[in-house]
């Protein structure tokens, strides 16, 4: 079997950053929850900050340079997507959505992903359902149910009996992701005993002809 292709986009603008940090314990619980079920992982890092002068003259001029293609080509390939972006201005930042701009709509049909955003308070950490999700939804992907997003003072949260502290959410979120994993939706129905099994459907116009009642 070969390795699972896991791809990580992350939009952080300096270096280190916040987000690049979420992304990196993100992947490193994805990769130890996949280990226990016995599948090795291949990780591909898209930093979008190092392909800024790519996106925008591809978004000009319609040609991606080589390592900007060869980033596309990792998301595109990829089993499983972590996606994570800083917030500015309420919403994930431009250059997270031009370097997704560049994706055919078509190109992340059923790939498991999750979200993850960073910011400078808790009050946006809506951003992961008015933006993130629907940017992913158009894109045909399969969002895993608990994106994570960090604010300043997660980092090191002890939290309290209300909230859920930073590394929990993390592994929670990666989980989700390692339950996606390929093959998991084309596996062959197994017949359980005592369990019913689908029957044929009647087209509903040949249900209202037995009522006796016209179509």
């Amino acid at each position: 079997m070969r390795p699972l292709r896991l791809s990580v986009v992350s939009a952080g603008l300096s270096d280190p950053s916040s987000t690049r940090l979420l992304a990196d314990r993100l992947t490193e619980a994805t990769r130890q929850e996949l280990a226990a079920s016995g599948y090795a992982v291949e990780v591909s890092v898209v930093e979008v900050r190092e392909l800024a002068a790519d996106i925008a003259r591809n978004l000009t001029l319609g040609s991606p340079g080589p390592e900007l293609a060869a980033a596309l080509e990792a998301v595109t390939r990829a089993d499983g997507l972590i996606a994570v972006t800083p917030v500015f201005s309420a919403s994930y930042s431009g250059l997270f959505k031009s370097f997704f701009d560049l994706l055919d709509p078509t190109a992340l049909t059923a790939t498991p992903v999750l979200v993850a955003a960073t910011g400078g308070t808790a009050r946006h950490s809506l951003v992961l359902e008015h933006a993130l999700r629907p940017l992913f939804t158009y894109l045909h992907a399969l969002t895993v149910p608990t994106g994570v997003f960090a604010a300043t003072e997660d980092w090191g949260s002890t939290g309290d009996t209300h909230t859920t502290v930073l590394p929990d959410r993390i592994r929670r979120a990666a989980a989700e992701l390692a339950r996606l994993r390929p093959g998991r939706a084309n596996d062959e129905p197994t017949e359980v005993e005592g369990e019913s099994q689908p029957q044929d459907v009647v087209p509903f116009a040949e249900q209202l002809a037995a009522l006796g009642h016209a179509p």
